[in-house]
């Protein structure tokens, strides 16, 4: 079935649905129980740095479970792999809402992690399968558009769920968000790839696709620009219960105050990625976006030693970074999976692993050593952001190669 086939049998705006909401759930597990730090760390007698291990542990397992569940989705099809991870995501939050020590906790936290991968690697596979040119990069934006507010309420329904009834009631309402997502995939997810499109699951040629993306210099430029570029971000989400409770004074239920922020600039950068999509290049976009990106670094640095922590001038670079991060993220991804268009799910898998192990190293290494001032936080943003433009700049240089 070719690409257009698929592209008339499903509608771009189902698939990208059905995307976002697979993407939503690695933001709720992460965003949602964030202002319950302070209650879990006082009900289990957990340090700063076991709770920052809380989201290290799921991160490290959501990593390295991308790099299976794309072979998987290749060799089986996409909606089978979704739905078995789907349900043991509910059985680890299920597991965590009813833990009763910290060591408890950090097992149930890497059961949401081997399982809340799927959805990210599978969703972005799926997109690549159905559309190809500027009808993938428009369906991946639309996508990104409606997954961009899953950080902006997820704090705010942790926020509420800590105030009315505790941190427990966290990770219920997010075993209940894995059932509802079990059924919109039953009822209305598409298999976008069909039988004689999969590849054998042999260890061996599995082994090979990923030595073949690992030396792949263009492919793993892509992705590194892209997991920089996004730990310039998430910089901010895992160091945000300290940025909020100490640097600006805040409580539990003011999260919304840098999520609903940072959440517009996302939704704004993917609109006018979808927008633009077709009428100019996908390096062109990029480029726009890093001299957002860069420019919005520099601003956040000179405010934060300049000025002192308040929520307008700490907040507002934020908005800009985010926005070029989605603006850019559309075209970063199509033109790493263009690289193994016959090994897409294997190619997002790399892609994912990327990221969110890099988040991983963010939440457990840097976060604890820039978040004691505003200034640590905002230089490692320019850091990242500095470095991720450098890599794009290198893998230009390159020559396209295509491998099957």
């Amino acid at each position: 079935m070719s690409n257009t086939r698929v592209a008339e049998t499903h509608h771009p705006l189902l698939i990208a649905f059905v995307v976002a909401a697979l993407s939503m759930l690695a933001p709720f597990t992460i965003d949602t129980y964030l202002p319950s730090f302070p209650a879990i760390a006082a009900d289990f007698g957990a340090s700063h740095a076991q709770m920052q291990q809380t989201m290290g542990v799921y991160l490290l397992a959501f990593a390295v479970t991308t790099l299976i569940y794309g072979p998987l989705s290749d060799g089986f099809g996409r909606r089978p792999v979704i739905i078995g991870a789907l349900l043991l995501y509910v059985l680890g939050s299920a597991g965590a809402a009813l833990a009763s020590s910290i060591g408890g906790l950090l097992f149930w936290r890497v059961v949401q992690g081997l399982s809340a991968g799927a959805g990210v690697v599978v969703g972005r596979a799926m997109v690549r399968d159905a559309f190809s040119g500027h009808h993938a990069q428009r369906v991946l934006s639309q996508a990104m558009l409606i997954f961009a507010v899953a950080p902006a309420i997820a704090p705010m329904i942790g926020g509420m769920l800590q105030h009315g009834s505790g941190w427990r009631a966290v990770f219920w309402f997010l075993a209940l968000l894995g059932v509802i997502e079990l059924l919109i995939i039953g009822w209305r997810a598409p298999e976008t790839l069909p039988a004689e499109r999969r590849h054998s699951l042999h260890p061996a040629k599995v082994a090979g696709a990923y030595g073949r993306a690992l030396r792949h210099k263009r492919f793993m430029g892509l992705v590194l620009a892209f997991a920089l570029n996004f730990g310039g971000f998430f910089i901010y989400i895992a160091g945000a219960p300290v940025l909020l409770y100490e640097h600006l004074h805040l409580g539990p239920n003011d999260f919304w105050m840098q999520f609903v922020p940072m959440v517009g600039g996302l939704m704004c950068g993917s609109y006018a990625s979808s927008r633009l999509a077709g009428r100019m290049t996908p390096q062109r976009s990029i480029g726009i976006g890093y001299g957002v990106m860069l420019g919005a670094s520099a601003l956040n640095v000179a405010q934060a030693w300049l000025l002192p922590p308040a929520p307008v001038n700490v907040l507002a670079p934020l908005v800009l970074y985010a926005f070029a991060v989605s603006f850019t993220m559309p075209s970063l991804t199509l033109l790493a999976l263009d690289c193994f268009p016959r090994n897409r799910g294997m190619a997002a898998a790399v892609q994912s692993f990327m990221q969110v192990g890099f988040n991983a190293l963010v939440a457990v290494l840097l976060v604890p050593l820039a978040v004691d001032h505003v200034s640590g936080l905002a230089f490692g943003m320019l850091v990242l952001a500095c470095a991720g433009f450098l890599v794009w700049r290198w893998q230009e240089r390159l020559p396209v190669t295509v491998l099957s």
